[in-house]
C-alpha cells in the first residue's frame, strides 16, 4: 500500500525548513570563504587588482559610450520614421479632401468607401506600409476594426483642434493579431458636409528590429572591446610583473645569504636598469659583507691569539704576585696595600682573559655542547654555594623557591650554571643588600628559573640593552666584584646553545628579574616559559 503524506505535514515542514536552513548556512560560509580569497588574492596579486580595476573602468566607459550610441540611434531611426509619416500625412490630405469633399459623414457606406479609397490611393509610399482609420465629427467610425479603436482619446482631442498630431501607441496588426509599437499620425480632413478625422497608423515592427540589432551588436562589441582592453592589461602587465617577481624572488634568496644572486639583464629599457642597479647593489653589498667577514676573522683571530699569548706572562705575574701578597705583613703599609690592589686586579685581569677566550670561541663556532640529562636543583644549589661568601659580603639574603621533586633537563651542567653564576652575581651587586629570590618552575616541555633582585633595577629601554658586551647600566657604580661586562654576553650565548632563553625584565628602584628558560629535551623548540617575566603577573596569580 502507497501511503501518501498530507501538504501540512509538520514533519516534512520542519524537514524543509531544517535543509533549506543547512543550505543557507553551507552558501553563507561558501560566500564569506571566497571573500576572504579575493581579498587575499586582491593584496597579493597586482595582475587581480589590475584586471579587476581594468575591467571596472572599460565596462563603465563602455556602457556610457553604447547607452550613448544606442540613444542616438534610436532617436534618429525614429525621428526619419516620424518625419516621413508627417510628410505622408500631408502628401494625403490633398487626396483625402478630393475623396471626402461629396461625403456625407452621416451616412456609413459612404465613409466606409471613402476609407477604402484613400488607402487604395495612398498605399503603399516612402513611408512605409500603414493603415487608415476614419473617423467623423458626428462619431462615426468607418470601419469597427480594432485598428479604429488603437487612436488614443488624447491624439483625437488634439487632432479636433485642426492640428497634424504624432503619438507613439501600441497599434493592433490585422484584425486579429497582437499589437506592436507604431506610430499613430493624426490630422482634419474638411469636406462640404463636414469635417473627418485622418488616422495613419504605422507599425515600427522595422524600425524596432533595426533597433534591438543595434542594441546586440553595441552590447557585444562592448563585451569584446572589455574582453580585449583586459587582455591587452594583462598582457602589458604581465611584461612588468615577471622582471618585478624575478627582483623579488632575486631579493629574498639575497637577504637569505645567497650572495651570488643576480638578475639577468636583456634590452636598455627601465626594468633592464633596474635589473641593472639591483645586480650593482648586490655586487656591492658583497664586496662590503666579504670585508666585513674578513675584518671580523682578523679581529676573533687577533683577540685569541692576544688571549692565548698573554696566558704565558699572566702565569710569571701571578707568581709574583702571589709572593708579594703572601708577603705583604712584611712591607710598609703603603707597599702592602699596592701588593692587595695589584692580587685582586690580577684577579679581574684572569676572568677577563677567561671571557675572552670563551666569547672567541663563540664568534669562531668552536663552541661545542656536552649535554646530558641532570637535575637542574642540583646546579642550581651548587651556584648558590659558590656565591655563599659573595651574598655575605653584601649582606644579602638568597631565598630559594624550588619544587621537591628531581627537574631533569637535558643540559651542559657546566654552561648552565655558568649563566645561573652570572645571574646570581648580577644580582647580588646590584640588589642593594635586599634579599634575592631564585624560582625554578617546570612543566612537559620547559623549565625556567628566575632571579630576582630588589635593588636598583633598570631604566626604561635597559633590559634590550643588557646582553650587549662591555654594556653596563652605572660605568660610574662602584662594585665589589669588578665585573668584566662580557658576563651576560656569554650567559646569552650559553642559553643559545642550549635553544633557550634569557630575557631580562626591570624597573627603576624596584630591582630586576632575569628569567632562563630551557627544554628539556634537546632538539625541542620552545613556545612558552613555566614562568612569567614580569614578577608582577606571579604575584598576580598568587593571588
Amino acid at each position: 500500500m502507497i501511503g501518501s503524506t498530507a501538504p501540512g505535514d509538520p514533519s516534512v515542514t520542519g524537514g524543509a525548513r531544517s535543509q533549506l536552513a543547512r543550505w543557507g548556512v553551507a552558501t553563507g560560509r561558501g560566500t564569506r570563504r571566497l571573500g576572504r580569497r579575493f581579498v587575499e588574492g586582491w593584496r597579493r596579486s597586482l595582475q587581480l587588482r589590475v584586471g579587476v580595476t581594468t575591467v571596472l573602468a572599460a565596462g563603465i566607459v563602455t556602457i556610457v559610450i553604447g547607452v550613448f550610441l544606442v540613444d542616438k540611434v534610436s532617436g534618429g531611426v525614429l525621428r526619419a520614421k516620424r518625419d516621413a509619416a508627417v510628410d505622408q500625412a500631408k502628401i494625403g490630405l490633398n487626396v483625402a479632401q478630393d475623396v471626402l469633399r461629396p461625403v456625407d459623414p452621416t451616412f456609413k457606406a459612404a465613409v466606409v468607401n471613402a476609407q477604402s479609397d484613400i488607402s487604395l490611393r495612398l498605399n503603399p509610399s516612402s513611408a512605409g506600409t500603414f493603415t487608415i482609420v476614419l473617423l467623423s465629427r458626428a462619431g462615426l467610425i468607418a470601419d469597427d476594426s480594432p485598428a479604429a479603436h488603437a487612436v488614443p482619446a488624447a491624439l483625437r482631442r488634439v487632432v479636433q483642434q485642426s492640428t497634424i498630431a504624432a503619438q507613439y501607441a501600441p497599434i493592433p496588426v490585422g484584425r486579429s493579431g497582437p499589437r506592436v509599437p507604431g506610430l499613430i499620425i493624426g490630422e482634419t480632413v474638411p469636406s462640404v458636409a463636414g469635417q473627418f478625422e485622418l488616422y495613419y497608423l504605422f507599425p515600427l515592427t522595422a524600425e524596432q528590429q533595426t533597433i534591438s540589432l543595434i542594441q546586440r551588436t553595441v552590447l557585444l562589441a562592448g563585451i569584446a572591446l572589455v574582453v580585449l582592453v583586459l587582455a591587452i592589461a594583462l598582457l602589458v602587465i604581465r611584461q612588468v610583473v615577471r622582471p618585478v617577481r624575478v627582483a623579488a624572488k632575486s631579493a629574498g634568496r639575497l637577504a637569505a645569504g645567497d650572495l651570488s644572486q643576480r638578475i639577468p639583464v636583456r634590452g636598455a629599457d627601465d626594468l633592464a636598469r633596474l635589473g641593472r642597479s639591483f645586480n650593482d647593489m648586490a655586487d656591492s653589498l658583497q664586496r662590503q659583507i666579504r670585508r666585513l667577514e674578513d675584518l671580523s676573522r682578523l679581529q676573533r683571530r687577533f683577540t685569541s691569539d692576544v688571549s692565548h699569548e698573554l696566558r704565558t706572562p699572566l702565569t710569571t705575574i701571578r707568581m709574583a704576585a702571589e709572593y708579594l701578597h703572601a708577603s705583604r705583613s712584611d712591607f710598609p703599609p703603603e707597599l702592602a696595600r699596592a701588593a692587595e690592589l695589584l692580587h685582586a686586579e690580577l684577579d679581574r685581569f684572569e676572568s677577563l682573559l677567561a671571557d675572552l677566550l670563551e666569547i672567541s670561541r663563540y664568534d669562531a663556532g668552536a663552541a661545542r655542547l656536552e649535554s646530558e640529562p641532570a637535575d637542574l636543583r642540583g646546579v642550581i644549589a651548587t651556584t648558590v654555594e659558590a656565591n655563599r661568601m659573595l651574598a655575605e659580603r653584601h649582606g644579602s639574603e638568597i631565598v630559594l623557591n624550588l619544587p621537591d621533586a628531581p627537574v631533569l633537563v637535558d643540559m651542559d651542567s657546566r654552561r648552565v650554571e655558568r649563566i645561573l653564576r652570572n645571574l646570581l652575581g648580577n644580582a647580588l651587586d646590584h640588589g642593594e643588600g635586599k634579599p634575592v629570590l631564585i624560582t625554578l618552575g617546570y612543566d612537559d616541555d620547559a623549565v625556567a628559573v628566575t632571579v630576582r633582585d630588589h635593588g636598583v633595577g633598570l631604566k626604561p629601554g635597559q633590559a634590550s640593552l643588557v646582553f650587549n658586551r662591555f654594556w653596563r647600566g652605572d660605568p660610574s657604580r662602584s662594585r665589589l666584584t669588578g665585573g668584566t661586562g662580557l658576563g651576560l654576553a656569554i650567559s646569552l650565548e650559553d642559553a643559545r646553545m642550549h635553544d633557550g632563553w634569557l630575557q631580562s625584565w626591570g624597573e627603576a628602584r624596584r630591582g630586576a628579574q632575569f628569567r632562563l628558560t630551557l627544554p628539556r629535551r634537546a632538539g625541542h623548540t620552545l613556545m612558552h616559559s613555566p614562568l612569567p617575566l614580569n614578577p608582577d603577573e606571579l604575584d598576580e596569580e598568587d593571588e
